[in-house]
């Protein structure tokens, strides 16, 4: 990988954006590499760090690419936005959970990375914006990952404003989940690691899709989907092993 480093450390697998040197920031490469990491985990991970490298999580769009992409057609564009979103799909559809490591700065699809996140510990001096009606474009590719999870109230501000906010606002906009400072960064974010890796690990990835897929559902479809969902899951070799350690007091097979 050019643009990317991986480490697999037991069972968590931790991703970093390798580009410091221009604040993480995203170009073709990082976008199909990106792509390629989350389509092809390791079987042994059962959950997945994404940071960036040095003290940055990412800037948003890399100033090359950017001028590259003044000469595009509407054709070539559209062919450079549908990469981008199948990247930012295979992060929010990546069967294991994703913890966002966000360690500086995450502008523009920086932030939207950090919406991918199914959990997100931030460092307290991180700085977070949809910085791209400054550049006079918008935030639309990420827009189908945020608004999920900030809603629409607040996308018409801050998608309109392009200002920059820090983790408290972040934390009341649902995108940041835990703070930390500096030093403590790394140890909050293996707590969170070892609070997924007490899970039953197939019940983890069913638990992620379950909240994606009953979104778009009609109140009915839900109902029916859940219903069919727990009783598939309750006979399920896990689910009986998971039973059985409680109502045997000891440890369920997946956390020895």
């Amino acid at each position: 990988m050019e643009t990317i480093k991986t480490e697999l450390k037991g069972q968590a697998f931790r991703v970093t954006l390798d580009r410091p040197d221009v604040k993480n920031a995203f170009n073709d490469v990082v976008i199909k590499e990106l792509r390629e990491v989350f389509g092809n985990l390791p079987q042994e991970a059962r959950v997945v760090v994404l940071t960036g490298g040095g003290n940055v999580f990412c800037a948003g769009a890399d100033v090359n690419w950017m001028k590259k992409s003044k000469t595009y057609t509407e054709e070539q564009n559209r062919a450079d936005a549908a990469a981008m979103s199948a990247m930012f799909r295979a992060i929010d559809e990546c069967p294991r959970p994703v913890i966002g490591r966000i360690n500086g700065v995450a502008l523009g699809g920086g932030t939207g990375l950090t919406a991918v996140c199914d959990i997100v510990v931030a460092v307290d001096s991180a700085q977070f914006g949809f910085t791209e009606v400054r550049l006079g474009i918008v935030p639309a590719v990420i827009s189908a990952y945020v608004l999920p999870k900030i809603g629409p109230a607040m996308a018409r501000r801050y998608f309109i404003t392009g200002e920059r906010f820090g983790v408290d606002v972040a934390c009341r906009l649902g995108l940041v989940h835990e703070v930390a400072k500096a030093d403590e960064l790394d140890a909050k974010v293996d707590t969170m690691v070892g609070e997924v890796l007490a899970c039953g690990p197939d019940a983890v990835s069913i638990a992620k899709k379950l909240v994606r897929d009953e979104l778009p559902m009609t109140r009915d479809q839900a109902v029916d989907y859940t219903v069919k969902t727990i009783a598939k899951v309750r006979v399920t070799p896990e689910a009986q092993e998971g039973l059985g350690a409680f109502l045997e007091k000891r440890k369920a097979n997946w956390s020895k």
